[in-house]
This record gives structure tokens, C-alpha cells and sequence, in this order.
């Protein structure tokens, strides 16, 4: 599974499915509550959506989950390893008539408890045993408020961080406060990372302090009240211990291994280096450590990767190397970073900065400098993305300067960025329209592809799909540049009679030697895409006639 679209999707590809009309009514789900579980737990869950034939069957991607069915419908027992990877893992429910969409469950690092309703009263919060906690809640209803109290000493920091929206796809834009035992509000967010809240807070006396959290709609209405419902499910995870808010630096490279620090609350020294998992070669690579609560993504990038040495301010740049990276911080507010690069003109470039993509709070901008200080442009939310990215053609030979700050003057250790060299070159990426499919015995089924070149792509592109289920084969095709096959190519998929349902993959092959590209389907109400669809073998409807 893989977060958000490549940042220029350049080949698109569209399924579409040819063939006999069926009545087949595959299964929804809709979401889990609770919607994760601690490494080496067994979680009771309850599944919304529709299940017509139960007891479904559960898929997941990923290690580390063990789904069962229960007897009462909607029901399951999830076991988690003990030793399972924490973070994100999505689960598909199917039956005979086809495939849910994947729907995400989390794998946390601490205790986890469950809300205990009635909470809503702020004379009587629930009471949270311990330092190292994930509650699991739900905003069940209108005007639900819900209150956890925790006792502190003086100086302890604790941090309270809301998963709802962002990751889970609650439809919730939440509010999370910490208020003291007489009621005064002492810390208040409501969009740390996305439209979901975190608090990093400083005990200023020891006692007993609430943290409580309530929403507004994430698509807003007319309506004034707090918001709530079936589907306003979230985390709360509050601790005393580790957190990890982000990882420092923010892009790995083959060319320049560099250790990746841990950044955030109460993080010892002896816990704060994080380790990128073996194998794992991935463009966009989720850390997290065994002791900590929290995890970061950070990139895997082609070029050289650099970290920001200050001074670095437009009166002394640093060398920003061609073709790569560098991580750098806005800090104190205020700061302004500059880096120097040198171009020939011609030398067509886009310079992207990446922060809101890691749920970082940089509102950042972006400046081209010339050597004189002239501006040559300057970018703030490149289209309707969070991030800056510019393209830039050098008017002549000559060192440029690349000035990165914040909108507002803001900054401080956790407004961090990744900014990048790139060289238009040819590429493609592959997509799909859709991440489930169903097919009949013995019928062919369509898979027509639309292919869109960028930057000069001209080579043949080879596009099939692999890792079918058993009995399922398909045939291989090829774009080529000069004729009508450069825009539209047919896969053509067969089931035998004994086929089986199950995931697969559409992959596409350039013959310039670029990396294969897996195509990838967007899942509805989540900034996340599947590589894995799933097609579904029905079964023959020759078959049921008497």
C-alpha cells in the first residue's frame, strides 16, 4: 500500500471492465472500531458497511494480523504479532460476489483502553491509568465532548496526539484541549498534522489536568454544533514517554547514508535513532522504534542528500548540489534558509519543497534569487497542494539562490522541509480506475489502458498484469510511440473454470531501462493508492441452471 499519488503522475492508466452484465452485490466496509490494537493484543472489533454473506473473508496487506470472523455478523477477533511492524495496514472483506475497498487499522506501541461513556461532563473525565496510553473513542453523537483526565508532576511533558482524519479517514476535524482542574483552558490545536490535533504540553504544576477533544465536521456545513456520529471513531495516545513528532533528516540516499534521528518529546538519547528496515526499498518509508509511541515518514531520494549547516541565510548560501536534496529546519521563527546552485542556461529544473506532505506545519515559500538578489520567482502553494514547487529555466549561465521561509515568520524544530533538485527527464507512471474487479469463467475480460507520455517519453512501454490469483492468466501488451496504441492498449484477462479470487498486480515496463512502474488505484475518502487491485471469480451462472 502506498500514501498519495507520485507528485507528477505521468502515465495514467483506466480500467475498464468489458463483460457479461452480472447482479453480483459485493461486500462494504466502511470502517473497524476499535480501529487498532497493540502488538501482541487480541482485539474484539466491530465492522461497519453491508455483509450479505457472512462470514466474509478478511485480506490484509501486510504482516502481522490475524483476522477471524465471528458468529454474530460484523463481528471479528484481530489478532496483532508480537512482533508485528507498528503503523498503517489495510484490510479488504470479501465473500463470492466480489471485494470491499481496503479500509486501514492501525498497529500501536502502548497499552491501548477503550472511551468509557458518560465522559462528556467536565466534572467527571474518565480517569487514564498510567503514563503510556491509546484510548480508542468515538464521537458517537452531536455534541459529544469527551474528557480523559491524567495526573502529572511539575515539569512532566505530556503529548496528546488525535489520529481521526488523517489516517483512519474519519470525517472529523477535531479540536484537542488540555484544561486544568479549575476549568481554564491551558493548551488548545486543532491542526497539527491535516485537520487531526496534537499537544505537546508542560506540566506547570503537578495535579490533576483534563485533555478533552471534540470536532467539527471535516466537510464544513451549516450547522454550529460540535460534530458526531457512527463514523467519528479515533486514538488518542497520551504519554509521558517518547513521541515521535517527525524524523530528521527527511530524505535517505544510496549515495549519502546518513543516520535518522527521532524528533520529539521525552525521546532519550539511547532511543532516538531510527533504522530503515531491511529490504525495504520503497520510495516513501515509514519509521518507527520499538520504545516510542508515534512514527515519521521520511524519503528515499536518487541524488546526493544533504543537511542544512548554518550560517545558510541569503547573504551566505550553501551549496545546494544538482540533482539532489537537502533537509534543512526554519528555526527560530523568522529564519530563512538559502542555498546556492550553479546552472547553465538551459538547464530547465523544478525545485520542490516538501513539508505539509509530512505533516509538518511549515506554511513554506519558495524563492529563486539570481546572484544580484533579484527575485526570479517565488511560489507559495503550488496549485491546489500545500507544497511549493518551481519550475525554473535559467536565463543564463551563472549561481542561483534558493531561499526557503515561512509565510507567517513562523518556525521552530518541527518546521522542517525537504527540498529538491529535479531534471525534467522522460517518465511514466502508471495508474488505475478502479481497485476491484469481478469476472465469470471462461469469458474475457477487457483492461483498456490510456497512456499519457510526459517530458519527451518515446519508448515502448510494456504493460501486464502478474501475481494473477490461480487460474486467472493474462496477456501482455505493448504501447508503442508512433501509432494508435501510444494512447490506448487492451489487457486481456481469462478465469479457467477452477480460477480463484484474490489480489494481483498491473505493472508497466518502459524499454529506455527505467524502473518498472506498479499501477496504482486511489482509494476513495483517503489520500492513499493501492498497488494490489482484487478480482473477483464469480461464479458461472450456466452453472446454477437446473
Amino acid at each position: 500500500m502506498r500514501r498519495r499519488s507520485f507528485a507528477a503522475s505521468l502515465l495514467t492508466l483506466t480500467l475498464v471492465v468489458a463483460g457479461p452484465a452480472t447482479s453480483a452485490k459485493p461486500p462494504t466496509l466502511t470502517g473497524f472500531f476499535p480501529a487498532g490494537a497493540a502488538r501482541g493484543q487480541s482485539q474484539a472489533v466491530t465492522i461497519s458497511g453491508t455483509f450479505d454473506h457472512w462470514p466474509v473473508q478478511c485480506w490484509v496487506d501486510g504482516e502481522g494480523l490475524a483476522i477471524k470472523p465471528g458468529d454474530e455478523k460484523g463481528k471479528l477477533t484481530i489478532e496483532v504479532a508480537a512482533d508485528a511492524a507498528p503503523g498503517l495496514r489495510w484490510v479488504r472483506v470479501h465473500d463470492e460476489e466480489g471485494a470491499s475497498s481496503p479500509r486501514p487499522f492501525l498497529i500501536g506501541t502502548l497499552p491501548e483502553v477503550a472511551e468509557a461513556e458518560p465522559n462528556d461532563d467536565p466534572r467527571q473525565p474518565q480517569p487514564i491509568e498510567g503514563s503510556r496510553v491509546t484510548v480508542n473513542g468515538k464521537l458517537a453523537k452531536r455534541g459529544d465532548v469527551d474528557g480523559f483526565s491524567v495526573t502529572l508532576e511539575k515539569g512532566q511533558v505530556l503529548a496528546a496526539d488525535l489520529e481521526a482524519n488523517r489516517r483512519l479517514g474519519s470525517p472529523m476535524d477535531a479540536v484537542l484541549q488540555v484544561v486544568s482542574a479549575d476549568g481554564f483552558v491551558l493548551a488548545q490545536n486543532d491542526d497539527a498534522v491535516g485537520r487531526d490535533p496534537r499537544i505537546v504540553f508542560e506540566a506547570p504544576a503537578p495535579g490533576v489536568y483534563t485533555v478533552r477533544l471534540f470536532a467539527f465536521p471535516a466537510t464544513p456545513d451549516s450547522t454550529i454544533r460540535f460534530a458526531g456520529g457512527d463514523a467519528y471513531t479515533y486514538r488518542l495516545t497520551l504519554t509521558t514517554g517518547g513521541f515521535i513528532e517527525n524524523a530528521f533528516p527527511l530524505a535517505v540516499s544510496a549515495e549519502s547514508a546518513t543516520a535518522i534521528r527521532a524528533v520529539g518529546p521525552n525521546i532519550a538519547e539511547t532511543d532516538s535513532v531510527l533504522e530503515i528496515p531491511a529490504g525495504d526499498q520503497s520510495d516513501r518509508i515509514l519509521l518507527t522504534h520499538p520504545s516510542l509511541a508515534g512514527d515519521a515518514e521520511v524519503r528515499r531520494v536518487a541524488g546526493p542528500a544533504i543537511v542544512e549547516v548554518e550560517p545558510n541565510d541569503p547573504a551566505t548560501p550553501q551549496a545546494l548540489p544538482d540533482r539532489g536534496s537537502v533537509s534543512g529546519t526554519i528555526d527560530p521563527p523568522g529564519d530563512r534558509d538559502a542555498y546556492r546552485i550553479t546552472l547553465k542556461k538551459g538547464d530547465a529544473r523544478r525545485f520542490r519543497l516538501e513539508c505539509r506532505s509530512f505533516g509538518l506545519p511549515l506554511d513554506a515559500v519558495l524563492q529563486v534569487l539570481d546572484a544580484d538578489g533579484k527575485t526570479l520567482a517565488e511560489v507559495d502553494d503550488s496549485g491546489n497542494l500545500n507544497d511549493p514547487e518551481v519550475a525554473f529555466a535559467p536565463p543564463a549561465d551563472g549561481d542561483f539562490r534558493v531561499v526557503v521561509r515561512d509565510l507567517n515568520g513562523r518556525g521552530g524544530p518541527r518546521h522542517a522541509y525537504l527540498l529538491g533538485v529535479i531534471a525534467p527527464e522522460p517518465d511514466f507512471r502508471p495508474s488505475l480506475a478502479a481497485d476491484a474487479f469481478t469476472m465469470t469463467p471462461g469469458a474475457t475480460t477487457q483492461v483498456v489502458v490510456a497512456v499519457d507520455r510526459k517530458d519527451g517519453h518515446v519508448a515502448p512501454i510494456e504493460v501486464t498484469a502478474e501475481d494473477l490469483p490461480e487460474g486467472v492468466a493474462a496477456t501482455t501488451v505493448v504501447s508503442h510511440p508512433a501509432d494508435a496504441s501510444a494512447k490506448v492498449v487492451t489487457i486481456e484477462l481469462r478465469a479457467e473454470a477452477s480460477a480463484r479470487s484474490g489480489p494481483f498486480r498491473v505493472v508497466a515496463r518502459s524499454a529506455d531501462g527505467l524502473a518498472p512502474r506498479p499501477a496504482l488505484a486511489k482509494l476513495a475518502e483517503f489520500e492513499a493508492e493501492t498497488d494490489r487491485p482484487w478480482v473477483t471469480i464469480l461464479a458461472d451462472p450456466e452453472a446454477k441452471k437446473p
